[in-house]
């Protein structure tokens, strides 16, 4: 998935994947979950809650995150001018709650966080304005969202993960339907 991660011209963000694409493709959730801690433990992988609404977590290999973030990777005493560079990279944000408590941030990830959400209600409505809410995977895919930077698999292993849509197996191939509540 990582492999598979959009590369967007105007934004520099490291390659990330949602923790939702990660439940679309493993059946078990609470294995996911505990090799996600495993991994997080032991430093190879940071996870990041996002700022969407909804109960998304990106997670971002620890590597890929330093070498965006060279400014972490000097350590020492912080200082308050330290603080004040690391808010404009976008490194850290401030708690709203405590002024003095931050938040580890994705640089530049605004632009990919609102086409997360349009992408989301784009293919939704997509999907909801078809006869019977669906449609075969395979035509799906050759569709492109307008108003998403990220691409549709992106957006199809995000959905499916959070249960938003499921897919069942036909005669004639994998078909994706919007999930009734």
């Amino acid at each position: 998935m990582r492999a598979q991660f959009p590369h967007i011209d105007k934004v520099s963000v490291q390659p990330f994947i949602l923790k939702s694409q990660l439940y679309s493709s493993v059946k078990d959730r609470t294995q996911v979950d505990r090799e996600l801690e495993s991994l997080r433990r032991d430093k190879v992988l940071r996870l990041f809650k996002l700022n969407t609404g909804q109960d998304d977590h990106a997670i971002m290999f620890l590597d890929d995150y330093i070498k965006q973030c060279s400014l972490l990777s000097l350590g020492g005493k912080v200082k308050d001018s330290h603080i004040s560079i690391l808010i404009n990279a976008g490194v850290i944000i401030r708690q709203l709650i405590d002024p003095n408590m931050y938040w580890f941030a994705i640089p530049n990830i605004g632009t990919l966080l609102k086409g997360l959400a349009q992408g989301r209600n784009e293919l939704i409505s997509l999907l909801s304005r078809r006869r019977y809410k669906e449609m075969m995977l395979a035509t799906l895919e050759k569709k492109r969202l307008r108003m998403s930077p990220l691409d549709m698999r992106f957006h199809l292993r995000d959905l499916i993960g959070s249960g938003h849509l499921r897919t069942d197996h036909t005669p004639s191939g994998l078909i994706i339907r919007v999930s009734k509540d």
